[in-house]
């Protein structure tokens, strides 16, 4: 049977299709395409009108390829995060993507959002025994979630994403060490249930999944082999000594410097700068030494609980 996810993020919609077998599952399909339905509205809980016209772009599009694989409606799952889930026009949103591409939304809690990202980091293979700190970082949204292969200690959503960081903090290209300073300030002062969390359970690696975390590889890879990963690949160790390669240059680059970065794509290169100080603040703050990535994230772990 094949089953479709769409995951509308808050800069990024991504389309999985898949074929699936009880348990098993085969890509058939996936792409991802930015339709920034956060930029300039996020901060202030709409979807602008430029943003739903974006929206409506990708998903038309998304549409055909549903089409082309011959995917029924009832087979295709449509999971709106955080930009959607603050928007007043929540409704207006949601009725006019169905009313032009007959894709029906369901807007998901940060808490639901966390529990899936646990599942598709867990597909991937990027969880053993020891306590992992996962974190997902959106562009509305940030998950924070600790636990092991076998279950969730602790899991919170924070809406701290990209997008509204970017908006708020990143006033000069590149960003300067005042803003950093701010961002800094800022987490102290938003992530004191994870400070509680991370005293309580102690994880020993961050587990970054997919976004920011995946061009981070992307650059590693094209630094040290020349050539960008495997993409049957779903999850890799990234040095801290690499993350702090990559971090000093993209802090000190201005866009069109960073699109030069081997490894960079314009999906990312505007809200990595901000990504990295978050992770920067979280690897340094909570003394964690080793980083490992996972492609899977959100859209992995809809298709992970579809399946069990």
């Amino acid at each position: 049977m094949k089953q479709a996810i769409i995951d509308l993020g808050t800069n990024t919609f991504h389309l999985l299709i898949a074929e699936t077998n009880g348990l098993s599952h085969t890509t058939l399909f996936r792409e991802s395409r930015p339709a920034k339905i956060g930029q300039a509205g996020i901060n202030k809980g709409v979807i602008t009108e430029e943003g739903i016209g974006r929206a409506l772009v990708v998903l038309t599009y998304f549409r055909q390829v549903l089409d082309q694989y011959g995917v029924l409606p009832e087979q295709v799952v449509a999971m709106g995060t955080s930009a959607i889930r603050v928007a007043r026009n929540q409704a207006e949103f949601i009725d006019r993507v169905r009313a032009e591409t007959g894709i029906a939304i369901r807007v998901i809690s940060g808490d639901k959002e966390a529990d899936y990202i646990y599942q598709g980091i867990r597909a991937a293979g990027a969880l053993d025994e020891k306590t992992a700190l996962v974190m997902d970082i959106g562009g509305g949204s940030v998950e924070f979630i600790l636990g092991n292969q076998s279950r969730i200690f602790w899991k919170q959503s924070f809406e701290i994403g990209g997008q509204r960081l970017l908006e708020r903090f990143m006033t000069i290209d590149p960003i300067s060490t005042g803003s950093i300073r701010r961002l800094h300030d800022y987490f102290q002062e938003q992530l004191l249930p994870l400070a509680n969390a991370i005293h309580q359970y102690q994880p020993s690696v961050l587990v970054g999944s997919s976004g920011s975390f995946d061009t981070l590889v992307d650059m590693w890879c094209m630094h040290e082999q020349g050539h960008l990963p495997d993409p049957n690949q779903a999850t890799f160790m990234l040095p801290i000594g690499e993350f702090y390669r990559a971090y000093s240059l993209l802090i000190a680059s201005n866009r069109a410097e960073r699109m030069q970065i081997p490894g960079m794509i314009d999906l990312r290169v505007d809200m990595i700068v901000v990504a990295v100080c978050l992770i920067d603040y979280v690897v340094k703050t909570y003394d964690i030494a080793n980083i490992r990535t996972s492609t899977y994230s959100l859209k992995e772990g809809v298709l992970a609980s579809l399946s069990e």
